[in-house]
């Protein structure tokens, strides 16, 4: 055997050696990790009772507040309630663990006091570090009241004694469901915002964690190092929106009656500002197909259903031509019976038989199909890209930019994009063929009813650090009109007529004006438009004289065995009426003042005017009432038969004289004379059982007779 075999042989033996030597080695570790024991515990459970490494505290998430200081989300603590038993020195431990072992009993009601205190003293006897003494986490409630338990009771002085009561935070909406697809909510695995403001303004609310040493315990448990500054997490910002409890309510309450009476697969409702551009409530209901409420809040409908407006947008298609003088209201269209052909479509109008010659205002007002195409027919089919840039003009081609994610941009036709036919232009005239939201729609109204002056819908006001402005939205007003103030002028009164003697004037009110339009759109189903299938909606402003809300209201496919009562101006026009009425009578700053009367009154004193009274109370209803028959002496006064004052004695020891007097008045009179007062009937006092002028005896009852 040659040297070079010999070492080859011997580097051989050297490689088996230590592969042997390597296999041995990782096994005893595998051995040691999973199968030995020590004490009765494998390695790598003891190990957890060693074990140091970073983890990280959440922060307080931001609240979400209504317009008024309503909390529409916050987070409420719960605290997980832990020991280290090694803490306190022996006679406190042993004096003090009973009565907390019972405090716990209570508390928790799962194990009786003399176990808790059982499970405290073997975990002090074995020296754990840390002992979680119940998997149910307390409220904050509760956790007041432990602070002043033993263990957990601190002072200026001295520290608590072991206990400990770590936070976590729960996302909860003191309103339940309400406005929920806008106000958003949480992913239960990531705590980040997965939908409406919560995910827009996620790096606002999450705040900032704190991350810091925790020492890993036996079952998992965390028990903090230190409790220095970086374990301190910074709370989250508040978002003050733009919503109204009571408005929000109002939409919700009238959109679900709607949905159950039709049996409607979805519906929404916005309602906006027009000034500013502040929604004030935002309602999306859809048929629940699971368990549960019949509708319920799981998509915005608002933001992000686009579909097929219908008749609501003939208003953009009147404008055009108005802008153009193609033209003018009262221009006679000839509608004939209500039927025509072009190019192979056949337009109709929702009134069998038709309206015949009517003005191009009429023609608006009664949602006239035929109308709207020969009007376009006669200028803009010639001109297609013309009328594509007003569209653009009106800012339809465009989302508003809502500060919210979720926004559906809209679907817009033109003559260079593919699937532009020669029938295009005739049905984007009346609302179809387009892709766009109830948003979007509502915002063209809202401009209309801003004297042209097209204002971005907002959410969110104010985002705030302890009641302290971190940032704020402005108002944003785009600086050009949408149109010419004449034909602004010219549109609004076609959206009053609608009201007044057109397709929704069912929905008329005698104490304010409406303005709006109705539209109701055939929905298609397996590629064509169905009859008696509709997107039903109608949007509009109120007061119309001085508009100060604009609101949408949508009702998707409702059902009824009349197609003819599932058009827009009998399903969604009165959702509208409803919730309008509501807001007018909830806002009186949009009333109409009364008109004081000038001049003294001459008003001669009737039976229907005071006969008795305090007489300061007197002079404050004459003067705002412009009554020039007040009092001239002080006190209490009675009116004479000719229409003169006198005074009424009261003596506190007598029966005062209270005939004549409401009874408001009347009691304190009697009362704090001692006596039990005795009613019968309505109105003023017109007799009293006791003569006035009597002594009083206390206790005594007297019977007051009222009467009108």
């Amino acid at each position: 055997m040659n040297i070079k075999e010999e070492f080859l042989i011997r580097s051989r033996h050297a490689f088996y050696f230590l592969m042997l030597l390597g296999v041995a080695i990782i096994g005893r570790l595998v051995y040691m990790q999973y199968f030995a024991t020590f004490k009765g515990k494998h390695w790598n459970e003891r190990i957890e009772g060693f074990q140091i490494r970073q983890d990280t505290i959440r922060a307080k998430r931001g609240d979400i507040y209504a317009r008024d200081g309503n909390l529409l989300a916050t987070s409420l603590p719960t605290y997980e309630v832990g020991i280290d038993p090694r803490v306190a020195k022996d006679d406190y431990f042993n004096s003090k663990v009973d009565t907390l072992g019972m405090k716990l009993s209570g508390l928790f009601r799962d194990k009786s006091g003399r176990e808790y205190a059982s499970l405290l003293r073997a975990a002090r006897q074995s020296n754990r570090k840390y002992l979680l003494l119940n998997r149910r986490r307390v409220t904050f409630q509760e956790r007041q009241k432990m602070l002043t338990w033993p263990f957990f009771r601190a002072t200026k002085k001295l520290s608590a004694r072991g206990g400990g009561l770590r936070p976590f935070y729960e996302r909860y909406h003191p309103y339940g469901q309400m406005a929920l697809r806008t106000v958003g909510d949480l992913n239960p695995f990531t705590r980040m915002g997965q939908m409406g403001l919560e995910a827009s303004f996620q790096p606002q609310l999450a705040g900032k964690n704190a991350v810091g040493l925790v020492e890993v315990l036996a079952g998992g448990v965390k028990k903090p190092v230190d409790d220095g500054p970086d374990m301190k997490p910074e709370p989250g910002l508040d978002l003050y929106t733009t919503l109204d409890v009571n408005f929000q309510d109002m939409a919700e309450t009238s959109l679900k009656k709607a949905l159950d009476k039709y049996n409607a697969d979805k519906g929404c409702v916005i309602v906006m500002e027009v000034q500013t551009g502040e929604i004030r409530a935002i309602a999306n209901l859809t048929r629940n197909t699971g368990n549960g409420p019949v509708y319920v809040e799981n998509f915005n409908h608002a933001l992000a259903g686009r579909t097929d407006p219908g008749s609501t947008f003939k208003l953009a298609t009147m404008m055009a031509l108005l802008e153009e003088k193609a033209i003018w209201p009262e221009k006679l269209i000839n509608t004939g019976g209500g039927s025509v052909r072009y190019r192979g479509v056949e337009i109709v109008d929702a009134k069998r038989g038709g309206a015949g010659t009517i003005t191009a205002q009429q023609v608006f007002e009664k949602s006239s199909n035929v109308g709207i195409h020969l009007m376009m027919q006669s200028y803009f089919y010639s001109r297609p890209d013309l009328y594509c840039q007003y569209l653009r003009q009106f800012r339809l081609n465009q989302p508003t930019g809502i500060h919210m994610k979720g926004e559906a941009p809209p679907v817009m036709r033109n003559p260079d994009m593919k699937g532009w036919s020669k029938t295009s232009l005739t049905f984007m005239s009346y609302g179809y063929e387009m892709q766009l939201t109830p948003l979007q729609m509502l915002t063209f109204y809202n401009a209309v009813a801003n004297d042209g002056h097209w204002v971005r819908p907002q959410l969110v006001k104010q985002v705030k650090l302890a009641g302290e402005v971190v940032e704020e939205t402005p108002v944003y007003v785009a600086p050009t009109p949408i149109a010419k103030p004449e034909t602004i002028r010219k549109v609004r009164n076609m959206l009053e007529g609608v009201v007044d003697h057109g397709t929704a004037k069912n929905i008329k009110n005698p104490n304010y004006t409406i303005a709006g339009k109705t539209g109701t759109a055939q929905k298609i189903y397996n590629g064509q438009y169905q009859q008696g299938r509709y997107y039903t909606s109608f949007i509009g402003y109120f007061p119309a004289n001085k508009p100060k809300y604009s609101m949408i209201t949508m009702i998707d496919n409702p059902h009824g065995d009349n197609v003819d009562l599932l058009y827009a101006g009998s399903v969604a026009a009165p959702v509208f009426k409803e919730i309008a009425d509501r807001i007018y009578a909830y806002d009186t700053d949009i009333h109409t003042p009364f008109r004081a009367q000038k001049g003294p009154s001459r008003l001669s004193p009737a039976p229907m005017l005071a006969s008795a009274g305090y007489a300061n109370d007197l002079h404050t209803i004459g003067t705002e009432l412009n009554i020039d028959s007040e009092p001239a002496v002080e006190g209490w006064v009675r009116r004479k038969q000719g229409g003169n004052w006198q005074s009424i004695a009261v003596r506190k020891d007598r029966i005062p004289d209270v005939r004549g007097l409401s009874l408001r008045d009347a009691l304190p009179l009697l009362e704090n004379r001692g006596l039990r007062v005795q009613v019968e009937g309505r109105g003023k006092v017109m007799t009293q059982s006791i003569e006035p002028g009597t002594t009083v005896a206390t206790n005594k009852q007297i019977a007051l007779t009222l009467g009108l």
